[in-house]
């Protein structure tokens, strides 16, 4: 007897309780919180043949920068390729199989072909927007959760459709539309943590930190203990703490609620915080050194350009010099090694930006700002947010300060650019 999940998508090989079990996994996913992956390996446990719940495993596994996640699912992949499937589910591991291989973009194609067929597919949706997200694909972002929005109607997760479309829609500029579809998510699933990422995102690039600072102070009892979706978010009031001159305040929350060096998000989190604070020439004292020893392990990864920029970062603020050169010769390595998304993407922007960060930890400023103002047009490719990116301008901006000092006859400091303002101003650097 065909089983159907609560989107009327037909499941191979599950049980009753598999099912329950794997929709379970798949609200979480959809919030941004929780356990999904704990959630998705019961329900795989509890069927074998359940195919739809092994996939769910293994997509959420490729949605991670880590690198033994990535590992672990590029096991998984051809077990699930060797179980009865239907069209979906196929389309679903020719995905998975791309994704595997590094090729997020071709796996972003079959998620599609997917939502073609089957537009209230949650799972391809998802991990398509996250795959595009790695990929700094922006318009694909706001415009398959607006197709998927016209079908989805009244069914469970709806939420997460509009709150997807809220996150394509500001890094598309749309900040009142994004800001809209946001709040219209939050009215159908206050713990939706997408939803509040995506207000948190219009505040920040509309430059309404004080209106963020209460925002997020009113609603933190909803987010608060998402784990490192959490930790984003207090990144972001963070961020409006800094803009607002409350240097002291940022540290507060790094300390109680960013630094420590955890999962992979946090630590990146916690790099560009304290590099930021760097920048605005707060010191961070020992958290540098915490933090580096977190990154050290995986200095010489190489899997994911956007986490290597971070953790150079650490190296730098650390003064941890023999590692951000142990992170420098993997990355030349992986950008003579197998073609993929990461490897063209360390040529092309990871490489060149790490060696910028540390010329400018090296006191060498005007290389640093060489080298950010020669990445190419589509370092916006790297991954990440505009407010994650931005801080590949503020460095070349503090790296050009000396030499704009040594020019101008005036001791005035240069005002700080307007949030956004960069990405028309500095094209090498521009999100679209």
């Amino acid at each position: 007897m065909p089983r159907f999940d609560f989107r009327q998508c037909r499941v191979s090989g599950a049980s009753p309780r598999a099912l329950d079990l794997y929709e379970a996994a798949i609200a979480e996913f959809l919030r941004h919180r929780g356990e999904p992956l704990r959630l998705a390996r019961e329900a795989a446990r509890e069927a074998p043949g359940f195919v739809a719940a092994r996939q769910l495993e293994a997509a959420l596994l490729l949605c991670s920068r880590e690198r033994s996640d990535f590992e672990a699912a590029g096991r998984l992949v051809p077990a699930i390729a060797a179980l009865a499937q239907n069209d979906r589910e196929r389309g679903h591991s020719a995905a998975l199989a791309a994704a595997a291989n590094g090729d997020y973009a071709r796996a972003v194609e079959c998620y599609d072909a997917v939502l073609a067929a089957e537009p209230r597919d949650a799972v391809a949706l998802a991990a398509a927007q996250t795959f595009d997200n790695l990929l700094g694909r922006l318009e694909p972002m706001r415009e398959r959760p607006a197709r998927a929005a016209a079908a989805w109607g009244d069914i469970p997760g709806r939420h997460a459709v509009l709150s997807m479309l809220a996150f394509g829609l500001q890094e598309c500029g749309e900040y009142q539309r994004a800001e809209e579809a946001a709040r219209r998510a939050l009215e159908l699933e206050p713990l939706d943590v997408r939803a509040h990422h995506a207000v948190v995102h219009v505040l920040e690039m509309q430059g309404r930190f004080e209106e963020g600072v209460r925002w997020m102070g009113e609603r933190a009892r909803h987010w608060a203990d998402a784990g490192a979706a959490a930790t984003h978010n207090w990144w972001h009031l963070a961020l409006y703490q800094i803009e607002l001159g409350r240097a002291d305040a940022a540290l507060r929350l790094y300390d109680r609620h960013i630094g420590g060096g955890g999962a992979l998000s946090e630590r990146i989190d916690a790099s560009s915080l304290l590099w930021r604070l760097e920048l605005a020439g707060v010191d961070a004292g020992a958290r540098w050194s915490e933090l580096a020893g977190a990154w050290a392990p995986r200095a010489e990864d190489a899997h994911c350009a956007f986490n290597d920029l971070h953790a150079m970062m650490a190296f730098v603020g650390a003064r941890r010099w023999d590692d951000a050169l142990r992170l420098i010769a993997a990355q030349a390595r992986r950008a003579e090694g197998p073609a993929g998304a990461n490897r063209d993407m360390t040529r092309l922007v990871g490489l060149p930006a790490c060696r910028a960060l540390l010329a400018y930890g090296r006191g060498e400023p005007a290389a640093a700002e060489r080298l950010l103002r020669a990445l190419p047009p589509v370092a916006h490719r790297l991954g990440g947010s505009h407010a994650q990116r931005d801080v590949l301008f503020l460095t070349r901006a503090a790296a050009a300060a000396p030499q704009r000092r040594a020019r101008s006859a005036s001791p005035r400091r240069a005002p700080t650019p307007a949030r956004g303002a960069w990405r028309a101003a500095s094209p090498a650097l521009a999100a679209s």
